[in-house]
């Protein structure tokens, strides 16, 4: 080709690398212009005085100005900075190598044992699994808690909630579980919790044992970006895994704290507040979330346990509410259990597993009812019972109630440290309760 044409040829196209500038920058949403950008693109800020970098994520476009939402803290950049298309997209490492490790939401190490190898990327927005590829959910999901697997037995790819007031007892059950569970792979998002926690949950909760676990941290002094991703990345780790046909557990904690994270910043970005200051955004994000976890045809699935903050125990609060609305079950912790020292102290009465009945035997299931109902005939007449208004002989079926009161407290109390089987539990149950197989 002549020199001449070539030139030509070269000096068509535009072979410099595009870039934007910073217009304006708050706490929260920096404003930007000059890319050609779409909505959940990924942008690198360099900063012109000191090199340091920034990536954000496109949230809001107006005409040719364009907001991003920061996934660090803005400090040391300023108007005129330089914004370029990051190519990695919203994209994470995935892969085997993750088992026992503790990473952010970018599944960047941070328990100092070196690098991740051994990865490929994986985008962090899915689409939930198709309504008809779903597989029927009909084993059960042992958990290691009596009270569970007795009485609120959950089936694999079920999605369960967790609901409780601070400090009633949700990350010691949510190590239980984990500890409990034979998931062979196991997924916890840890997001918008306190930097203390992390540690203390592994150290105290499981004992330290990271075998197949992999730990996806997001603290509460985190961009609300990483804690809203967090949560999203870690999803995309579970599915990896169910991807290779695995069975795979999956809990986060919490719900509420990843609400929060939208709804800081959908108020950034000029959304509507509606029930508790929360934008329609954070209630719609919901189910984008949990409707990627249960089973899937050909594939393994995903069990999942969402822990639900309840504020000032109000369980009508606006994303207790939607999450109840979503999961196939919801299991509550009472505060009053735990003035009773009964732990973990699962509400058995205001929980409700939804798959139960498909899963267990006959047996079972009205072992199951008959405890529900003695149970309901003790808290009814409670106070009957203490100031000694009760008559023995007036009611058949309270009076063994009573009798078996103590037996049924023993049977949904446990040491956080011990373990008991679907069988042992379920077997344990049905005799206490003395159903027969020909009732």
């Amino acid at each position: 080709m002549p020199f001449a044409s070539l030139k030509e040829k070269i000096s068509s196209k535009n072979y410099s690398v595009s870039f934007g500038e910073v217009l304006k920058i708050n706490a929260t949403v920096i404003t930007a212009r000059g890319l050609n950008v779409s909505i959940s693109d990924m942008v690198k800020i360099i900063s012109n005085d000191t090199n340091q970098e920034l990536v954000g994520m496109v949230t809001e476009i107006d005409g040719s100005t364009f907001f991003i939402t920061p996934f660090s803290f803005v400090e040391g950049f300023s108007s005129g900075d330089k914004v370029f298309l990051d190519a990695t997209g919203l994209n994470i490492p995935v892969g085997d190598s993750l088992l026992g490790r503790i990473v952010d939401p970018f599944m960047r190490p941070i328990d100092g044992k070196g690098i991740i190898t051994d990865t490929k990327m994986s985008p962090i927005i899915k689409a939930p699994i198709a309504a008809m590829k779903r597989g029927m959910i009909d084993e059960v999901f042992s958990v290691g808690v009596k009270s569970i697997d007795g009485l609120l037995t959950c089936g694999k790819g079920q999605k369960l909630g967790i609901f409780a007031g601070s400090g009633v007892g949700k990350s010691t059950l949510m190590g239980m579980i984990v500890r409990g569970s034979d998931a062979p792979i196991k997924v916890v998002a840890l997001i918008g919790e306190r930097g203390r926690e992390v540690p203390e949950f592994i150290e105290k909760n499981l004992g330290g044992d990271l075998t197949n676990t992999v730990i996806i941290v997001a603290t509460s002094d985190d961009s609300p970006l990483m804690r809203k991703y967090g949560a999203f990345a870690a999803m995309s780790v579970a599915e990896f895994f169910k991807d290779k046909q695995l069975d795979v557990l999956f809990i986060m904690d919490s719900v509420t704290r990843f609400a929060m994270a939208q709804r800081e910043i959908g108020l950034a970005l000029g959304e509507p507040p509606t029930s508790k200051g929360y934008p329609p955004s954070s209630l719609t994000l919901l189910p984008q979330l949990m409707e990627r976890a249960g089973k899937e045809e050909g594939k393994g699935s995903i069990t999942a346990f969402f822990t639900v903050l309840i504020e000032g125990d109000d369980m009508s609060d606006p994303i207790a509410d939607q999450s109840r609305s979503i999961l196939d079950g919801h299991i509550v912790l009472s505060r009053e259990m735990t003035d009773f020292g009964i732990y973990p102290p699962v509400h058995i009465l205001n929980s409700a597993s939804r798959v139960m009945n498909d899963i267990i035997s006959e047996e079972h299931f009205r072992a199951v009812l008959k405890f529900r109902r003695l149970y309901t005939l003790l808290k009814e007449n409670e106070t009957l019972i203490r100031i000694g208004a009760y008559t023995k002989g007036s009611d058949e079926e309270l009076d063994e109630a009573i009798d078996k009161k103590s037996v049924m407290e023993k049977f949904i109390s446990q040491g956080s440290m011990y373990k008991e089987d679907f069988e042992t539990s379920s077997a344990t149950l049905i005799e206490l309760m003395q159903v027969s197989p020909e009732q």
